[in-house]
C-alpha cells in the first residue's frame, strides 16, 4: 500500500476514535475494572521500566525533535508554494490520529474511571465553613511543628538539603510507606526526571507534567526545593493512573505525610495549608487573616519568596496558555478546569473527618 493511502486510512480513524472515546466515557465501571486496573498498570509499567533508566526525560527529547520536523515541512511548504498542501495536510491528520490514540490507551482513559473518594472509601461532600476552618487549624498546627523542628526559630526559613534526584529517589521511599495502608497505591519502577523545557515551564507556570505518551513524569528543575516533594509525588500519582487534579493533588499529600522524611512531610502540609487557606479567603478574609497569624513567620517568608519566584516569570502569554489547558481538562471529565485542582480540599476535609472517627 502507497504511503499515501496509509496517511488517508490513518486519517480516517481520527473522528471515529473521538466517537469512541465519547461512548467508552460514559462506562466508568467497565474503565475502572478493565482500563485502569486491568490493562493500564501493565502499560505504564512496561513504559517506566523501558524508559526509567534514560538520565534525562526522552520524552521531552522526543517533542522537540517533532516539533523541529513540524518547522522543518512548514517551511517546505512555503518554498513549494503549498503545492503539496493536501497530502502534507492528510499526513498531518493522520499523525494526530496516531497522538489521539496513543494518549487515551496509553493514559488518557484513565481521566473517565471511578473517583478517588470512592476508592479511599471517603465521603466526599460539601463542607461548611467551620469543617474547613477546623481541618485548616490542624493542617497548620502540624504544619508548624514540622517546621518548628526543622529551624532553630520559627522565624527562619528552611533549607531543604537534597538535590533534585535525591528527591526522586526519596519518592519511592514515601510511596513504599504509603502502600502499607493503601496497597492501591503502590508504584514501583521509578521514571521521574529533570524537564529539559524547566524554563518554559517556569514561563507558563507549571511546576511538573506527566507525558502520557512515555510514561515519564518531569518536574521543574527550577522548581523552589521546599514545593519540589509534594509536586513530584503529585506527577507520580499520575502515572499510577490518577488523572484528576484533586485526585493527585491528595495522593501526593498522602505519599509526601506517610514518608518518613520531615522535609516531605513539610511540602505536604505546605501544598494542604496553601490550599485550605485559599479557600478560606474566597469566603472570609477577616477569618483568614486571624488564621494566618497562627502560622510560623518562618513558613510565611517562604511562601513569599515561592510568590516572587513565580512572580518574576509572569508574561502576556501565559493566561492564553493557561486558558488552553483550562480548556483540555474541561474536555476530559474536570468539568470545573484548572479550578479543580483546589477541589483537594474536598478530599482533605473528608480525609480528616474519617481519621477523627
Amino acid at each position: 500500500m502507497k504511503p499515501y493511502k496509509k496517511h488517508v486510512i490513518i486519517a480516517v480513524l481520527l473522528p471515529l476514535q473521538i466517537v469512541f472515546v465519547k461512548f467508552i466515557s460514559e462506562k466508568t465501571d467497565f474503565i475502572e475494572e478493565y482500563y485502569s486496573n486491568g490493562l493500564y498498570p501493565f502499560i505504564s509499567r512496561f513504559f517506566r521500566i523501558l524508559l526509567g533508566w534514560i538520565p534525562f526525560s526522552f520524552g521531552d527529547f522526543l517533542g522537540l525533535i517533532l516539533i523541529g520536523l513540524f518547522c522543518y515541512e512548514i517551511s517546505k511548504l512555503f518554498k513549494t508554494r503549498f503545492k503539496e498542501i493536501i497530502p502534507k495536510s492528510v499526513q498531518f491528520v493522520a499523525f494526530l490520529s496516531v497522538i489521539y490514540g496513543c494518549f487515551y490507551w496509553f493514559w488518557g482513559f484513565n481521566y473517565f474511571r471511578k473517583p478517588l473518594a470512592e476508592n479511599l472509601g471517603l465521603q466526599q461532600q460539601e463542607y461548611t465553613t467551620e469543617q474547613l476552618v477546623e481541618v485548616t487549624e490542624k493542617i497548620t498546627f502540624a504544619f508548624n511543628e514540622i517546621h518548628t523542628k526543622l529551624v532553630s526559630n520559627d522565624t527562619l526559613v528552611i533549607d531543604v538539603p537534597y538535590s533534585n534526584k535525591e528527591i526522586f529517589r526519596k519518592t519511592s521511599d514515601a510511596y513504599e510507606s504509603l502502600a502499607k495502608e493503601y496497597p492501591q497505591l503502590a508504584y514501583k519502577s521509578r521514571a521521574i526526571k529533570n524537564s529539559l523545557v524547566s524554563l518554559l515551564q517556569s514561563y507558563n507556570g507549571t511546576a511538573g507534567y506527566l507525558n502520557p505518551i512515555t510514561g515519564e513524569a518531569q518536574v521543574n528543575s527550577m522548581l523552589p526545593k521546599a514545593g519540589f516533594p509534594a509536586t513530584a509525588c503529585h506527577e507520580i500519582a499520575h502515572q499510577i493512573g490518577w488523572s484528576a487534579e484533586n485526585d493527585a493533588n491528595f495522593v501526593g499529600f498522602l505519599a509526601t505525610t506517610h514518608s518518613d522524611d520531615i522535609y516531605f512531610q513539610y511540602s505536604g502540609y505546605r501544598m494542604a495549608y496553601r490550599y485550605c487557606m485559599r479557600e478560606i479567603r474566597k469566603r472570609d478574609k477577616e477569618l483568614y487573616s486571624v488564621l494566618r497569624e497562627k502560622t510560623n513567620k518562618g513558613i510565611l517568608k517562604e511562601l513569599k519568596n515561592n510568590y516572587l519566584f513565580w512572580k518574576k516569570y509572569e508574561n502576556p502569554i501565559e493566561p492564553y496558555i493557561k486558558k488552553g489547558y483550562n480548556s483540555y481538562l474541561k474536555a476530559n471529565n474536570q468539568s470545573k478546569g484548572i479550578k479543580s485542582y483546589s477541589y483537594v480540599v474536598d478530599l482533605l476535609i473528608a480525609y480528616f473527618e474519617q481519621q477523627k472517627k
